[in-house]
């Protein structure tokens, strides 16, 4: 167990004064040696030729296989029932041999998917943030799987010049709110970050975010987009200046849009950085110094993009859907996962040196598209569509709601300085010829627009089922 974990093993009332103490102790110390191991191989490998990093992937997914088919009950059935040994599988293309591993899968086969050879103490559940309707829950390592993690992700900040012991401000779905108080953040001296709650950014609290951040002067700010989005609308509504102190905004597990990157940009006047993970810890990948490409990960896992025809997606702009196997975890494997993430492909190759398969951008999850009246599937990133055009005079939050093909009901939070009919004719003429006759769309006012338990703004409410490949 590191430092790490054994302090956040201690009694409450004993945390917040051991914090500033643990805070202390150097990071060398206070980390264990799983992250330290992940963090130093990834300093050299990440230069690695392209033929050396898919040895180390093909020693990983043997490794990986073969402990699946002795200790996991529903991969022993998987090999069986295919006359399959984890020998079979000699290179990469014969993971095709293997069948998809679904989210359905995943809630009906939970307890054979869970390596027997592991004591339930070593278990540690997760569960999703449902922003596909119904969560997903499986199990991550005691003590190695979050350490890895960090490791990773920390990799991926050090491109933009982030430190260990630089100073984030967080704005990542975090209740952060005392009722007596009225606190809205707290301070975690051990990581050097300051915690805003996300839950409670509203006109009134607003000035006194920002007031914060500044007597803070973060070195970064890490943020849902959706998150910081709210930020940058009421710092550009009311012509407020960004913080001097911040380097790069680190923006992750939500779709960043190019123009919404471009937005961001524009309010805070630093670089607006994004990766793309999920909670399942199959695929991991980022931008870098150089480009917005997202670089994948080769030392965290396999990934493959499998086009609507159910064939690898391999010609350059060609969209698919992220199908991942985790080279990480073995207690609970995700062997060929279907994310529901939709990506573009780059054949490119980046100018920073490293010989990682990139990514042009994430489309986002197969249920963020909107089902026109023909059935077709149709992108939408059309959510900032408000603040580009100056909908923000007009509109405090804005979401899209989809129960039927070809129709869309938006639902708004306005501004009460405006009249609805104003304010409605304003949203119907900004998106009926983006829609192009594709759906027809309705307004409906509302007081509030909830988060997700994770505390994520989705902007696209999809209730018509879709699967990529219909």
């Amino acid at each position: 167990m590191s430092l790490k974990d054994f302090a956040k093993s201690l009694p409450h009332p004993l945390k917040p004064g051991l914090k500033y103490v643990y805070g202390a102790v150097p990071p060398r110390f206070r980390y264990g040696k799983v992250f330290w191991r992940t963090y130093n191989l990834l300093q050299e490998s990440q230069w690695w030729g392209r033929e050396k990093l898919e040895e180390y992937q093909m020693r990983q997914l043997e490794e990986l296989l073969k402990r699946a088919y002795e200790n996991v009950p529903y991969y022993r059935r998987a090999f069986d029932e295919r006359g399959l040994k984890p020998k079979d599988i000699g290179d990469f293309d014969d993971l095709k041999k293997l069948p998809y591993l679904t989210k359905d899968i995943v809630r009906e086969n939970l307890s054979d998917l869970i390596a027997t050879n592991y004591p339930k103490l070593k278990l540690q559940s997760v569960t999703t943030g449902g922003s596909t309707n119904t969560p997903v829950r499986f199990y991550h390592e005691i003590g190695v799987s979050k350490a890895k993690e960090e490791a990773f992700i920390l990799t991926l900040w050090n491109r933009v010049g982030f430190k260990m012991g630089d100073s984030c401000v967080v704005l990542r779905g975090h209740v952060v709110i005392s009722t007596n108080k009225r606190q809205f953040s707290r301070y975690d001296p051990v990581s050097r970050n300051l915690v805003l709650s996300s839950y409670h950014m509203d006109d009134e609290r607003l000035p006194k975010y920002i007031d914060k951040i500044r007597q803070f002067r973060p070195d970064f700010i890490q943020a849902y987009p959706s998150t910081l989005t709210i930020l940058a609308r009421f710092m550009k509504q009311n012509a407020i200046d960004p913080f001097s102190t911040v380097r790069a905004v680190l923006c992750g597990s939500e779709n960043l849009y190019a123009w919404q990157r471009k937005y961001l940009e524009e309010v805070f006047r630093c670089r607006i950085y994004s990766w793309y993970g999920h909670a399942e810890r199959a695929v991991l990948a980022g931008g870098c110094e150089r480009s917005t490409y997202y670089h994948i990960f080769p030392e965290y896992g396999i990934v493959e993009l499998i086009g609507k025809d159910g064939k690898p997606a391999t010609r350059d702009g060609e969209i698919g859907e992220v199908v991942a196997t985790s080279l990480n975890s073995f207690v609970c494997p995700f062997i060929r996962y279907r994310t529901m993430d939709l990506a573009v492909r780059s054949n490119s190759k980046c100018s920073c040196g490293r010989n990682y398969s990139l990514i042009e951008r994430i489309e986002g999850r197969v249920q963020e598209f909107v089902v026109s009246k023909g059935g077709a599937l149709v992108p939408h990133p059309l959510h900032f569509g408000w603040i580009r055009d100056g909908g923000w005079k007009r509109i405090k939050q804005i979401q899209f709601i989809q129960e039927k093909e070809g129709e869309i009901v938006i639902e708004v939070v306005r501004n009460t300085s405006y009249p609805e009919r104003e304010t409605e004719s304003h949203i119907l003429r900004l998106y009926r010829p983006k829609f192009e006759g594709l759906c027809d769309l309705s307004v409906r006012f509302v007081d509030h627009i909830p988060r997700t338990v994770s505390g994520k703004y989705r902007f696209l409410i999809q209730k018509v089922p879709i699967e990529w490949g219909n």
